[in-house]
């Protein structure tokens, strides 16, 4: 069973949303663990306890202090087993989407991450691609036509993008967690995560299958944190190919047949 985790540090409003959403996403008895990175807003704590009994299967951890997210997700990442899910707290969920990214994985056992589509979720976004589109009008809609996509092999990606990401234990146990040490609070360490596992021989894959949509920066980014910067001069530094494997994916755009016969099915022009 996969664990779905969810670090949270305020954004009050995005968490609820992404909480709810959630709740009507997945199973019943789906195992779910959130994590309160010593958030200062009161709000926080009583909203995950609410969720949590709502539902049997849900843990909640709060840190005694700010881990930031590496830490965060590191922590989680030790106190769950088998596969994990790692699910931003501004997403926002659709049905079945857990199933999904499952069945994807389980096409192939050298799978080590599995990324759905998303309005905002750089190569992996849709409609346009590489950019951050806005929420969909129906998120619902535009997650049932990527569904119809159930038989469209997983595609490989030179990178997952950490705001819905799936992650094999096995793998987690070759390649080890998040690097903390060299990526701090945060960006760049799930690039870093696929790339070591790329080099082990594991698949990172988009699911053309599952749609999760993505608010962007409403929790973590209240740290002070920012894309790129020192942490992807790191990633580059220690990856001298990755710029140019990402250039190539971009160029290719594998993903764009798919995102055409979704845009077929929602009657709108695929950019």
């Amino acid at each position: 069973m996969t664990t779905v985790i969810v670090p949270v540090y305020d954004a009050v409003v995005a968490t609820a949303a992404c909480l709810a959403a959630l709740k009507r996403s997945i199973a019943a008895d789906a195992d779910v663990l959130l994590i309160d990175d010593a958030s200062p807003d009161p709000a926080i704590a009583p909203m995950l306890a609410m969720f949590a009994k709502s539902r049997p299967q849900t843990r909640v951890a709060h840190n005694i202090r700010n881990l930031g997210f590496v830490g965060t997700v590191n922590r989680a990442l030790a106190e769950s087993a088998g596969d994990v899910l790692l699910l931003n707290s501004d997403t926002l969920p659709t049905l079945g989407f857990l199933e999904r990214i499952e069945c994807c994985a389980a096409s192939d056992g050298r799978i080590a991450s599995v990324t759905p589509f998303s309005n905002n979720a750089e190569i992996c976004s849709y409609p346009a691609f590489c950019k951050p589109n806005p929420l969909p009008a129906d998120i619902d809609a535009v997650a049932a036509a990527f569904a119809a996509e159930a038989n469209t092999p997983p595609i490989d990606l030179p990178t997952g993008v950490g705001f819905c990401m799936w992650l094999r234990r096995a793998a987690i146990d070759a390649v080890g967690d998040l690097d903390h040490s060299t990526f701090g609070r945060g960006y760049g360490e799930e690039n870093d995560w696929c790339q070591r596992a790329a080099a082990h021989g594991w698949r990172n894959v988009l699911c053309p299958s599952a749609y999760v949509a993505h608010v962007g920066h409403a929790s973590f980014a209240q740290t002070g944190e920012r894309a790129g910067g020192e942490n992807l001069r790191r990633l580059v530094a220690r990856y001298p190919r990755y710029n140019g494997e990402v250039a190539d994916f971009i160029a290719r755009d594998p993903p764009a047949a798919i995102r055409a016969r979704v845009a077929a099915r929602l009657g709108a022009a695929a950019p």
